[in-house]
């Protein structure tokens, strides 16, 4: 009998453990699905985002920003998005007409340059040769870093509306790279203070209007600043004539653009090139190492200070 009892109770044992639900595997949480169009947007979003948002760049590397034009692929993306942020109607004027075919009810916009004064008709602007006055807005605003402090901002709000449980790691985030705008705008202004010559001469886009604003530099650029024609015979003749009476130690040219304009003035006047990069885009190379829209910025300060002689 002992025997029998004492097998009905391992029978019973049994059943009952067998019947206990095995213990699930967690699951991971759901990261923030955001869509960028530019690359400063990029980085700023994944600063702020860490670990909780998966971030992704609307532009594939290596394209130009200008000449984009979004893909029906895009359009699945951004459908299947959380948050999708762009600088604003100037900067991407295909986003007005890419955001009428997404539903928006689950994506959330952020529109980054909200709040932003853009430099503006009635402001002067050189090019090529003489001054002009600006049709619009120029939509480089990036390149202000009070202006990139306020992005950050903006974009910040957008993540916490999305996500409210990880809110306070999206405000330390987003404090830090405030931060680090911050001590970069210190060091410009420090590298910037002392230079022999203070006019950049840019054969490419006009897009630096900001920058030299902020740090009492004179900008003339090959292009207009609204536009994509190209200078012509007279207006060449004055930026060489202008290089020539500056003195200027470099002409410089754009990231992912032919420098085939810079290059030609760089010869008519004996005066080498060096890079300025406006950060629309990366190479693929930058983006798959991780680099940084304030890194970019530290290569421009050194190429400046070279080619303006800084000490």
């Amino acid at each position: 009998m002992k025997a029998v009892a004492g097998l009905v109770i391992v029978l019973l044992f049994l059943a009952v453990t067998g019947c206990t639900p095995k213990e699930q595997p967690q699951q991971p949480a759901r990261k923030l699905q955001v869509v960028t169009t530019l690359f400063p947007l990029y980085d700023m979003a994944r600063a702020i985002g860490g670990d909780s948002a998966e971030v992704s760049l609307l532009l594939p590397p290596g394209v130009e920003a200008h000449s984009f034009e979004p893909r029906p692929g895009d359009i699945l993306r951004l459908n299947s998005a959380d948050l999708f942020i762009y600088t604003g109607p100037f900067m991407e004027p295909w986003a007005e007409s890419l955001l009428k075919g997404l539903d928006t009810r689950r994506l959330f916009v952020v529109n980054a340059g909200s709040g932003i004064s853009l430099l503006r008709q009635g402001e002067e602007q050189e090019h090529g040769g003489g001054h002009e006055h600006q049709g619009g807005g120029d939509p480089h605003i990036w390149l202000d870093f009070d202006n990139a402090r306020t992005m950050v901002t903006t974009i910040l709000a957008g993540f916490v509306v999305k996500d409210s449980v990880h809110a306070d790691t999206f405000r330390r985030n987003a404090a830090a790279y405030q931060a680090r705008l911050e001590e970069l705008d210190r060091t410009y202004r420090a590298g910037l203070a002392t230079c022999d010559t203070r006019t950049i001469i840019h054969g490419g886009h006009f897009a630096f209007g900001y920058l030299a604003k902020r740090y009492g530099l004179r900008y003339v650029s090959a292009f207009p600043p609204s536009g994509d024609s190209e200078p012509n015979a007279r207006q060449m003749a004055a930026m060489v004539g202008l290089i020539r009476s500056t003195g200027a130690g470099a002409i410089y040219y754009e990231e992912l653009v032919s420098p085939r304009l810079a290059d030609t003035l760089a010869r008519e006047t004996g005066t080498r090139l060096l890079m300025l990069n406006a950060a629309h885009n990366v190479s693929r190379e930058e983006l798959s190492r991780g680099v940084t829209f304030p890194a970019l910025m530290e290569r421009n300060l050194e190429n400046l200070r070279q080619g303006l002689r800084c000490r």
